[in-house]
């Protein structure tokens, strides 16, 4: 069975302290999205201007599943209030095919 991933993108507000968006986006996913249903991964990506995270999960179901679970620790909210969300998009996406590298670390 392929993994899904619900991958988002968005801008952060002016001036944001990243060091603090870090740690909001540390906090979320330990208190709120590592415990859902099916989670396998967790990872952030920046170029400085646009910024996307992806979470990934065992089936479709428990993607979708996420995207309804209210988060009642307030790590959400924490994480939301640096964002512009008029800059927010959300995909979901099936993995076809993985590969890893051969090369020791």
């Amino acid at each position: 069975m392929s993994k899904i991933v619900f991958f988002n993108s968005y801008k952060l507000k002016k001036d944001v302290d990243i060091s603090e968006f870090l740690l909001a986006v540390e906090n979320l996913n330990e208190n709120h999205i590592s415990k859902q249903q099916g989670y396998i991964s967790f990872e952030v990506f920046s170029d400085n201007d646009t910024w996307a995270d992806a979470t990934t999960f065992e089936t479709m179901e428990d993607a979708k599943n996420f995207t309804k679970v209210v988060d009642k620790s307030g790590t959400a909210k924490k994480f939301y209030s640096f964002l512009n969300l008029n800059s927010c998009k959300s995909n979901f996406y099936k993995t076809e095919k993985c590969f890893f590298s051969s090369k020791p670390n």
